[in-house]
């Protein structure tokens, strides 16, 4: 197995405490060496579903890296630890959903294996930090070019944990999709891909507001809310000088209906233009 520049790290930990930086030690002090891109650390506590898609959407765009990944709620408990081998790098983390879209994003899986190698581990692992003290440590020991197979038993793909598909549903003019991310500007990422804008170019309505689809901010009314495809490829909404989310008052989960105007498919999941009900697998 070949040697990696770059760590990427990801996870629910802030920054107001020393978690990360914690992590960041654990690497430097087993191969200085190693650059690390933190992708975020931002990601709301223990929300899985978000910590996945952010890593898959970053891990195309970075270079070849060994993954480490952290959003843990089941931390200590009998969730496995993994190690993973994808044509486009390495992934390491729990075994709770969160590697599963990555490792797609990442050119599919080749090989997993659960950590259970001690060796690799720090010399005492604490119950609640596995990110210090199992998968950094193991990361930078993969990174250096240690083969996956001796950190542990061989797994099949099969067994990993994978988080619902998130609900998209589409009808005749009208499509109810999952909001699955929110950024920080309220711009609302919706389960629906890109391409299923198809056909939704004159005006519009997005959970009972009027909506006009664009490419770019700039291209609608300030105050306007606006229907386009985003960085990522997925269909989004967003307002021109405001916040999406705050005018939808949507959260992760919620199912939102975009339908044309002129469709008379105009009432959302149950008769409701948004559904605010959250669904399994959204966090």
């Amino acid at each position: 197995m070949g040697h990696y520049d770059w760590i990427s790290f990801t996870t629910d930990y802030g920054l107001s405490d020393g978690f990360v930086a914690a992590c960041h030690g654990v690497v430097a002090r087993i191969a200085p060496q190693l650059r690390v891109i933190d992708v975020t650390h931002a990601v709301a506590p223990g929300d899985i579903g978000r910590g996945a898609a952010v890593l898959a959407q970053i891990v195309p765009h970075l270079p070849p890296s060994v993954h480490l990944a952290v959003v843990d709620p089941g931390v200590g408990t009998t969730r496995r630890a993994l190690a993973v081998e994808t044509e486009a790098g390495l992934l390491v983390g729990p075994d709770n959903g969160l590697l599963w879209p990555a490792a797609e994003a990442l050119g599919g899986i080749l090989r997993v294996v659960e950590l259970t190698e001690t060796g690799w581990f720090a010399p005492v692992v604490s119950a609640t930090f596995h990110g210090r003290d199992v998968f950094a440590p193991v990361a930078a020991r993969l990174a250096l070019g240690a083969d996956l197979g001796d950190g542990g038993p061989p797994v099949d793909p099969r067994t990993l944990v994978r988080l619902p598909e998130p609900v998209v549903v589409v009808g005749d003019g009208w499509l109810d999709a999952e909001v699955r991310s929110i950024d920080r500007y309220g711009n609302v990422q919706l389960a629906a891909a890109g391409a299923q804008l198809a056909g939704y170019d004159g005006p519009l309505r997005v959970g009972g507001l009027p909506a006009v689809r664009t490419s770019t901010f700039g291209e609608a009314a300030p105050g306007e809310l606006v229907v386009f495809v985003d960085s990522a490829g997925q269909v989004a909404l967003g307002i021109n000088g405001g916040r999406a989310v705050v005018a939808m008052s949507v959260h992760p989960g919620d199912l939102v209906r975009l339908s044309r105007a002129d469709s008379p498919a105009t009432d959302g999941p149950e008769g409701s233009e948004t559904d605010s009900r959250n669904h399994p697998g959204a966090r």
